[in-house]
């Protein structure tokens, strides 16, 4: 009988401890829940005072304007640029799939608003998520050295040609609003490249969502925006005409105080 006491005593205390994980995790899984419900809910909350305050509408026709069509056809590489965004490198990834290009070069070392993020650097992490989408080691190609756009382009071409990989092509990814002035670069940069621009497309608020950062996307797209002409003028891209309906959006967005992304004017 004794034994018998022990043994039911053990599996009694076993069964609690298992009743005992279970809530710790269920607990653990409504605290998650909880969490998400809360910054989902900020979220929202945030993005709709930019709504009532007219914001969104100025945000969507900068959005609209840096969209430019995917043509859909083949070219002789990849160059996803690095940035905040890994949804490039998925989108270099899903294009290989697509046999779009045999080979992506992801490019890019590090901004302030990525080191937290990317600590090995930007292309380093764009290449870890493409290989772990499937596209094999020898297809991708790694520069990361390069701090701007300007660089990408200029860093990228040079480390093909110490390759003896002659290229007339390319892809560019980039994120949604950076592709004008990408095009833009590449074109002064990189003249002689024929240039097809492809990013994961997604709508203004949906990005912003993926993002879950409101003000730094808005933020960027003005910055991105002002680029535009600012780094014509400076010589660093083929200039890119833009309508007047645009720069009254963007005027409007830098007056309501998106201007933590802008650079000087020379």
């Amino acid at each position: 009988m004794q034994c018998i006491t022990s043994v039911v005593t053990v599996g009694a205390g076993w069964q609690a401890r298992r009743q005992n994980a279970g809530d710790a995790v269920q607990n653990a899984v409504e605290r998650r829940v909880d969490r998400t419900r809360t910054q989902r809910g900020m979220f929202h909350a945030k993005l709709a005072v930019m709504l009532s305050a007219g914001v969104m509408q100025d945000a969507q026709v900068l959005w609209d304007f840096h969209q430019m069509p995917d043509e859909g056809r083949a070219t002789d590489i990849g160059i996803g640029l690095g940035s905040h965004d890994i949804g490039v490198a998925e989108r270099a990834a899903d294009l290989y799939q697509k046999g779009r290009f045999p080979v992506v070069v992801f490019t890019g070392a590090n901004a302030p608003t990525t080191v937290e993020r990317f600590p090995r650097g930007e292309a380093v992490h764009f290449a870890d998520r493409a290989r772990e989408l499937g596209v094999p080691h020898q297809a991708i190609i790694v520069e990361p050295r390069a701090t701007n756009t300007s660089e990408n382009f200029r860093f990228t071409r040079d480390l093909l040609a110490a390759q003896d990989m002659e290229v007339s092509s390319a892809t560019i990814i980039s994120k949604p609003y950076q592709q004008r002035r990408a095009w833009a670069t590449a074109r002064k940069v990189w003249p002689s490249l024929d240039l097809v621009c492809s990013v994961r497309w997604l709508g203004l608020e949906e990005y912003i969502e993926s993002i879950a950062d409101p003000d730094r996307v808005l933020n960027m797209l003005v910055g991105d925006t002002q680029r535009l002409w600012v780094y014509a003028e400076a010589g660093f891209a083929v200039p890119v005409q833009v309508p007047a309906v645009v720069r009254a959006a963007y005027d409007r967005l830098v007056d309501v105080g998106f201007t933590r992304r802008l650079v000087a004017a020379s």
